[in-house]
């Protein structure tokens, strides 16, 4: 057998290397310059140690790189200098590249000490931004954009006669008008095209949303032009935080980033993903996600039903420092704005849970006074364990409240906007699971030890219910079973409660004022201010009722009943309409108007508004082919204190008069501007004519006046000629047999 050397060349032959195969060995060891560094990270930011130091600094820091991924073992180099100490920096690999993006977007910037900020990046990018001409190497001093005064972003606030702006959107125009009363909407803009799907106010009313198959716009100014702009392609839907310092955006197909053709503010991280949260103020997103699979259930014959995905899907906290996201089922997970960090780097496990939902205010119970943030959340019955409600606050996430409740079929959860009180809408099943009815389990947040009230006097299965706005007031709307086969739905009942007065102001238990039965009504509407509510029937061929209810009716204590003395409640009908098609009620910020609108997003029939005050007095009503949308532009809190706000109230008959002298003043100035323009018109017809009389007397030519005629003879001598006409003003015929 030959020895390897066999082949070898000899001294004395040529040896050509071109007839060598080495695609082998370059294929082994070719140096790939991305693959396999994007598990890699550059930590800067760091103490710089003497190397005995070494060891222990390495260790701090791992235990702040683990928390988003597992570093790998000896996975962390720290360059030691000529002066004996570290070099301020490290470089980590992680057993992921998903890990070290983690990394990057978790730990950028996390403060070590008072001196020191860890700064985390990814090593392909300082790769890839640092090649050689990539960064120029002599310094140029930055260019300073010369300031530019912005447009004031809440000016509307400022009109003198305190009118409200909405936003209407018919066929493909989209326009902002100021609301006139009786007289029609003055126009402020008025654009074609502005929104390829539909429109929205941000929460304060700085922003008017547009959608586009790119993304959304935010619009606002005097001179309405662009303020943000946040590239989403495909983007379906948005949802502000309450206080408009951030945004959701989420679109049902995933995203595409390419490297080679980027998308703005995007990069290849959040590529796949159907959420973005954005930052409003610098227009950069702030982390993305990926929409989960929703939980399948069964129908009564077996056959798997798929639930819809609620929205909006991250739930904001009444201040705007925390967002949560449930996984049905299984877990709430809170994140810490602005950051996007989950909270305590752990979903909060919550075995079955359905849902969820935020205190809208920032609560105040009974005893606490440090900060905390509330959320009521609900699980189904899970083998012989009972449904259960809870509230849990946050940072702690102690579960300060909880209830346990018995054959439950489904709830809902209702808080009051200031967060005194949430009611869970708890439907029950009977024994045999044939019938439904609904009990109202009212927490009360904040008194002493969250006591919980419950209302078990409803007979029938309640399918709307909502709070009076800052009030302490609710409406439910109930409706019976639904016959098998029935074509025409069950006639439902409208109930009023209010809580017992007692002494000091405090409210007591809720109590039934009046039930309203025999209607179709399917919607309730309060005034933002309370006090007033609609009770409308909406998208029904059948009735298309509207009620407008006063729960404070100053009533004449001669006629005032026993009852409505021991209720903080005085119940009263003050006017009821129709509006055919009717698939909207929209309050106005005041409280003052209310629109009911028949929307062309629904059906084609009749589409338009009506205009109606807070008593329910129709003001005008504009049939407008293809009527989408009339949205009134929300306001901001008021500055006023409470002290001032009651003032008023105490002193409204005195502003009212004021008020009616300023409107039928401008009604005077509109009839005298009127009478002013007919003046004028009519003496330039005057002066027109006199003109003209002149101009054909100086031609000698026939001028006709009236019935008659004046002729100039050659020696200009006036003839004057009569016309004598006859007219047959009526003519009847009759028989004479």
């Amino acid at each position: 057998m030959a020895t390897a050397y066999d082949n070898l060349p000899m001294d004395d032959e040529e040896f050509d290397e071109s007839q060598v195969d080495f695609t082998d060995l370059e294929d082994q060891y070719q140096v790939r310059l991305d693959e396999g560094l994007d598990a890699f990270v550059v930590i800067d930011g760091l103490p710089q140690v003497p190397e005995d130091s070494k060891a222990k600094l390495v260790k701090f820091v791992l235990r702040k790189l683990n928390s988003v991924g597992k570093v790998k073992e000896d996975g962390v180099h720290m360059p030691v200098g000529d002066d004996g100490k570290t070099e301020g920096y490290a470089f980590v690999e992680y057993n992921a590249p998903s890990e070290a993006v983690a990394a990057v977007k978790q730990l950028h910037l996390t403060p070590l000490d008072k001196k020191h900020t860890m700064q985390v990046n990814k090593l392909t990018d300082i790769d890839r931004y640092g090649k050689e001409g990539r960064v120029d190497e002599e310094y140029h001093e930055p260019h300073i954009e010369p300031f530019q005064e912005k447009e004031h972003l809440r000016s509307w606030l400022g009109d003198s006669e305190g009118r409200d702006q909405m936003v209407m959107f018919r066929g493909e125009k989209v326009g902002v008008f100021w609301n006139n009363k009786e007289d029609a909407p003055e126009p402020v803009v008025d654009r074609e095209n502005w929104t390829e799907s539909f429109v929205q106010w941000s929460p304060l009313g700085t922003y008017l949303t547009s959608m586009h198959a790119q993304g959304v716009q935010l619009w606002g100014g005097k001179a309405w032009s662009r303020q943000k702009r946040f590239a989403h392609p495909g983007v379906n839907l948005v949802d502000f935080s309450p206080h408009e310092k951030y945004l959701t955006t989420w679109s049902h197909r995933p995203l595409q980033v390419d490297e080679n053709h980027p998308v703005p503010s995007l990069s290849i991280e959040d590529d796949g993903k159907n959420y973005i949260i954005w930052d409003i103020a610098t227009g950069k997103p702030l982390r993305s996600f990926t929409t989960l699979d929703m939980p399948t259930s069964t129908d009564a014959e077996g056959n798997p039903v798929k639930k819809k995905m609620q929205w909006p899907t991250f739930k904001w906290s009444s201040d705007d420092k925390y967002v949560a996201r449930m996984t049905p089922g299984q877990s709430i997970s809170v994140y810490e704005l602005p950051r996007m960090n989950l909270l305590d780097k752990s979903s909060i496990k919550i075995e079955g849970v359905v849902d969820f939902e935020w205190a809208p205010a920032t609560p105040k119970r009974d005893g606490i006074k440090t900060y905390e943030q509330l959320f009521c959340y609900w699980t189904p019955e899970l083998g012989s364990n009972p449904a259960k409600v809870g509230l849990m606050t946050v940072p702690t996430k102690e579960v300060v409240r909880t209830r346990n409740l018995f054959n439950v079929s489904d709830a809902k959860l209702h808080w009051q906007s200031e967060a005194a009180y949430v009611c869970v809408k708890v439907d029950r099943h009977s024994k045999s699971k044939k019938s439904l009815a609904t009990n109202l389990e009212i927490f009360r947040v904040r008194e002493k030890g969250v006591p919980v009230e419950v209302v078990d006097s409803l007979k029938d299965t309640v399918i709307n219910f909502a709070w009076e706005p800052k009030g302490n007031r609710f409406v439910l709307i109930t409706a019976g079973e639904i016959p098998a086969g029935a074509a025409v739905p069950p006639k439902t009942a409208v109930h009023f409660f209010a809580p017992e007065k007692l002494k000091g102001g405090a409210p007591g238990n809720f109590r039934h004022v009046q039930t309203v039965d025999k209607k179709n009504s399917n919607g309730i509407y309060w005034s933002p201010k309370g006090r007033f509510v609609v009770v409308a029937t909406l998208q029904s061929s059948q009735s298309t009722d509207l009620d407008f209810w006063d729960l404070s009716f100053d009533q004449p204590k001669d006629e005032a009943q026993k009852g409505d003395k021991e209720l903080n409640a005085n119940l009263k009908l003050m006017a009821s309409g129709d509006h055919y098609g009717i698939t909207d009620v929209e309050w106005d910020p005041s409280g003052r108007y209310v629109a009911t609108v028949a929307s062309a997003f629904r059906h084609h029939m009749e589409n338009g508004y009506h205009m109606y005050d807070f008593k329910g007095t129709l003001l005008r009503e504009e049939h407008i082919d293809h009527f989408k949308q009339l949205i009134w532009r929300p306001r901001p809190a008021t500055l006023l204190s409470k002290e001032e706000q009651a003032e008023i109230r105490k002193n409204l008959r005195n502003y009212s008069k004021v008020f009616d002298e300023q409107d039928q003043a401008k009604k005077n100035t509109a009839n005298k501007a009127v009478i002013e323009e007919r003046q004028r018109l009519l003496g330039e017809w005057l002066e027109f004519r006199k003109s003209m009389r002149q101009m054909l007397e100086e031609e000698d030519a026939v001028i006709e006046l009236n019935n008659g005629k004046i002729l100039r003879d050659e020696d200009g001598e006036v003839e004057e000629i009569e016309e004598i006409v006859e007219e047959i003003i009526e003519e009847s015929e009759e028989v004479i047999q």
